[in-house]
């Protein structure tokens, strides 16, 4: 039965392809117009990329907080730097804007100069009122030079929140409804209401308006996503079917390879849309990179072909032996490579398990479609001309072929030497890495929002919200004069922080009353001593306008707080240490059996996925190797074949991690993917090569030497083609804006390189320098496949003669 499986089984799915070829069409033809109507289901996503499963308590936090104060993320800020905007037209255009915003139902409040409201008190009904700082358009240059001193000098309570008082810059903030910050609906209002306002006020007062905030960040970088899945696609196609062509001379062959690799995008796009997936920052790679390891599987089949055809001119027996000799090996290849990408499956991150999910399958599906697509049409056409077959004898490619052979034949040593040597080196650059936990490093530098972002940054100290949520366990617990002072001193460490903004709670609001208590003098914006705590509440109790204020920074018993500050884009390392200076402040300031005290936020949640997907790094790839281990064992049968197998795939992904290290490319989720993508796909050359060698040593009666001369001849031109278009492929992802887009293309494309090379070089020679312990005929006496025995071939070349054009 093994036998009949190692001998017979691929000679069978040859006679049922090519026997079948007219149904095969039209399945395939079926299944490709089922995955189209999939499309319809394709949904893009609308919130920023949660690395972290939903069981950690980092998100179990967050979700805590969402359910006590709802959406945190619909800040959309607008700030203008021009000192032309104190003059009455401009600012009465200015306040019309907000006006404007304020009118959209997408819009849940705005908070600006329009309608900045001064807390007072009116003596009478001992009370606090409110009144617009602004009651009419401004007329005269005096009236905004009014409005400007009060607001820079007597209204501390809006400063960090609507005014810079050192660059006097101007900002209004843009509260969305928090039903729609996770919808299609706040794409359409940022699109085709927010923007086209923001741009007509432009051009009419020649201001220059900064927007930012992470509906308007996530918004502008959601399209950017979808803008560049075209692009990649266009040009993958375009790079790969040029590099085919430049190979194989063939516009034929390459036709046939844009096809099989288009009907792969299709069904990837169709699986997205099946498995109801959204399409995110790494989910929209995957068509591309279905084209570009579609196109290797297509240049060994095709190959394959016409060096069949060269040899004998029997088409019918080429394309069996396409099948049967070229199939398993593939299969093998492509299930290492889909291998890798499903070890993020196991990360718990929603992120990366629908990514791994998507692109294992359909790297299988690329398999199938290769498989069963180019010797079908193959089968309907003539023989390639003599002029497609030129290139099999290509001078350069044989000076190339020839080098390798010389290398191996003649210097091991030298090999060996240069391995060792980058192994060290490597090492030395491997204890450079840093990890990156920013939220915004990936995103396109020279898109307009970014620079706008480091605006914020410069003026209001950031855009990404870090929320601190006090629960004092006590309905009404948070007006306790002693609950406040303790939060007023958390909030002074935070001042202190200079990567953090000034925090707004209801410390602020205390203050502020304060201050309207004194008839508005900025002396008294400081929280009040315990006598004036009972004059001041008593004013409060009584005053609609304050309860309307303590909604954002109170829940509605008062007795859970939050403290809002907004982070400027740091580092991992530095965001750690802030986290751990402020946990250090709140365990001192708040007891455990008094007070629930926890710190969340956008900008803390995608720093503590990073760390979580860092540490899980080695967990995936050790499985990813744990796998391909697996194969190579049911392969040969021999332990030592595969630690031979694994050294050449192992040795380039130090080489690239000692890079990155070196020139300073942190470990970030974008360059976390390189490891386990480049060692599954790198594997694909090893499997090739000592499965032809393991044919060869059958073939020669277990002559080593001559094996793996006979193995790097054969397979050194396929591996150097497969090879040159993945570094191209991927090296495409380099075109994109976005950081990490361009690190993983760029990282991938080295690791291959080296791949290539360690595989055409140290693998031979490897193979040669344990010839003794590996030519044991008893390891290898029962393979996992086998060529084909001539005899068998010739029989079974007759009976597919019946289906040959």
């Amino acid at each position: 039965m093994k036998s009949w499986i190692n001998t017979k089984f691929w000679a069978t799915v040859a006679r049922i392809i090519l026997r079948n070829r007219i149904l095969i069409l039209l399945i395939l033809a079926a299944i490709t117009a089922l995955m189209v109507n999939q499309w319809q289901h394709m949904r893009f996503t609308y919130t920023e990329a949660n690395l972290l499963p939903d069981d950690h308590e980092v998100n179990i936090a967050y979700n805590e907080f969402l359910d006590v104060f709802g959406e945190e993320g619909n800040l959309i800020v607008l700030a203008v730097k021009d000192s032309t905007l104190f003059t009455p037209e401009k600012l009465n255009a200015w306040n019309k804007l907000s006006k404007r915003f304020n009118a959209f139902p997408e819009v849940d409040v705005v908070v600006s100069l329009e309608n900045l409201q001064k807390l007072t008190k009116d003596k009478q009904a001992k009370q606090f009122t409110l009144e617009p700082l602004i009651d009419a358009p401004l007329e005269t240059q005096q009236e905004v030079s009014q409005i400007k001193e009060e607001l820079f000098e007597k209204l501390p309570f809006f400063e960090s929140l609507l005014f810079n008082k050192e660059t006097q810059t101007i900002r209004t903030a843009v509260y969305l409804d928090k039903e729609i910050v996770n919808t299609a609906v706040r794409k359409d209002f940022i699109f085709d209401e927010f923007i086209p306002a923001v741009e007509e006020f432009e051009a009419e007062e020649g201001l220059d308006v900064r927007v930012s905030g992470m509906p308007y960040v996530r918004t502008l970088n959601s399209q950017n996503i979808i803008d560049e899945i075209g692009k990649f696609i266009g040009a993958a196609l375009l790079v790969t079917s040029l590099i085919f062509f430049f190979f194989f001379r063939s516009f034929r062959a390459t036709f046939i390879s844009i096809c099989v690799v288009t009907i792969g995008v299709m069904w990837a796009f169709g699986t997205l849309g099946f498995l109801k997936y959204e399409i995110t920052v790494l989910t929209a790679l995957i068509p591309p990179l279905i084209i570009v390891i579609g196109i290797p599987n297509c240049i060994f089949l095709i190959n394959k072909y016409q060096q069949e055809v060269k040899k004998h001119g029997n088409q019918a027996l080429s394309l069996q032996r396409v099948i049967s000799k070229v199939g398993n090996a593939t299969l093998m290849t492509n299930v290492t490579t889909a291998s890798g990408f499903a070890t993020f499956i196991l990360t718990n991150s929603k992120l990366l398990k629908e990514f791994g999910v998507v692109a294992s399958i359909n790297i299988l599906f690329i398999f199938l479609l290769s498989l069963l697509i180019i010797p079908v049409i193959y089968s309907f056409m003539a023989l390639p001309k003599y002029k497609h077959l030129k290139h099999l004898n290509k001078r350069w490619i044989g000076g190339f072929v020839d080098w390798m052979e010389r290398m191996v034949r003649h210097h091991k040593i030298a090999i060996y030497g240069i391995s060792v040597t980058l192994l060290i080196i490597s090492m030395i650059g491997i204890y450079q890495i840093k990890i990156s936990g920013s939220l915004i490093e990936d995103m396109p530098k020279k898109a307009a929002f970014f620079d706008d972002i480091l605006f914020f940054e410069e003026e209001f100290n950031g855009i990404m919200p870090v929320e601190v949520m006090i629960d004092t366990k006590r309905p009404k617990g948070v007006m306790r004069l002693s609950t406040l002072k303790r939060m007023d001193e958390l909030g002074e460490l935070i001042q202190e922080t200079p990567e953090l903004s000034d925090p707004i709670s209801i410390v602020n609001l205390v203050k502020y009353s304060k201050q309207a208590y004194y008839n508005g003098k900025p002396k008294y914006y400081q929280l009040p001593s315990s006598q004036e705590n009972n004059f001041i509440l008593s004013y409060a109790k009584k005053s609609s306008s304050d309860a309307d204020l303590l909604k954002s920074f109170v829940d509605s018993t008062g007795q859970i707080a939050r403290m809002t500050t907004f982070m400027k884009d740091v580092g991992t390392d530095r965001m750690e240490r802030i986290e751990e200076g402020l946990e250090a402040k709140i365990n001192k300031l708040f007891p455990e059996d008094r007070y629930n005290v926890s710190m969340t936020g956008k900008a803390l949640v995608f720093s503590k996925g990073t760390k979580y997907l860092v540490n899980n790094l080695v967990i995936s790839l050790s499985l990813a190797i744990f796998l391909i281990a697996l194969f190579m064992a049911y392969m040969f049968r021999s332990a030592r074949m595969i630690l031979i197998s694994l050294i050449p795939n192992l040795l380039p992904l130090l080489i690239t991690a000692g890079m990155m290290g070196f020139l300073g490319i942190p470990l970030k989720p974008s360059t976390i993917l390189v490891f386990s993508v480049a060692f599954g796909i790198s594997v694909d050359d090893t499997i090739h090569f000592l499965a032809k060698y393991r044919q060869e040593l059958l073939a020669n009666h277990w002559k080593i030497r001559k094996s793996v001369y006979a193995a790097l001849r054969e397979t050194g031109i396929s591996m150097f083609y497969t090879s040159i278009v993945l570094f191209f492929g991927f090296s495409v992802f380099m075109i994109s804006s976005f950081g990490g887009t361009v690190a993983l293309g760029g990282l991938v494309s080295a690791t291959l390189l080296f791949a290539m090379l360690s595989n055409l070089l140290l693998l031979p020679s490897l193979l040669l320098s344990l010839e003794r312990n590996i030519a044991n005929k008893n390891v290898l006496k029962e393979p996992a496949f086998d060529i084909i025995p001539e005899d068998q071939e010739e029989e079974v070349s007759q009976q597919e003669e019946k289906v040959s054009p």
